[in-house]
């Protein structure tokens, strides 16, 4: 359970979008299980369901955001969460990424799965996967030689 929660903190942002995305794909993956437990995986499983319920609530926060500036409504803003020092540029650096490329960072570099495992949780192949890691890790130091520079 913590591990699916770093995941999600990773890719939302924020504990309060961490925890639902935990518990959505928890109660996705409890619906789909249906009495089955042989030879599944559930923490590669979980994470799947994480970064895609992640992915379809990104992709209806980018539709209602095309709606409220075709209505003229100006755009929320994210709230920032205050953390001490590096590890506050830190998660800016990571939050500025690409979500694949934030996704595929936290996996690797934090989850500590495979190329392979995090590969086989995204659905692509294992050269995508590290190629998603390398321009993941170029871009964020990047970022942080820009805020420490």
């Amino acid at each position: 359970m913590p591990e699916l929660r770093a995941f999600a903190r990773f890719l939302a942002g924020s504990r309060a979008e961490a925890d639902d995305l935990v518990q959505e794909a928890l109660a996705r993956t409890l619906r789909a299980l249906d009495g089955r437990s042989d030879d599944v995986d559930l923490k590669a499983w979980c994470l799947a369901v994480i970064r895609n319920v992640f992915h379809e609530q990104l992709r209806s926060r980018r539709r209602e955001a095309a709606r409220l500036q075709a209505a003229g409504e100006p755009e929320p803003s994210p709230a920032m969460q205050e953390v001490p020092g590096q590890m506050r540029d830190l998660a800016r650096g990571i939050a500025g990424l690409p979500p694949l490329l934030r996704e595929a960072l936290v996996l690797v570099g934090a989850q500590g799965l495979s190329h392979e495992e995090a590969a086989k949780v995204c659905g692509v192949p294992v050269g995508t996967m590290k190629a998603r890691v390398s321009r993941a890790r170029r871009q964020l130091a990047v970022a942080l030689d820009r805020v420490t520079g």
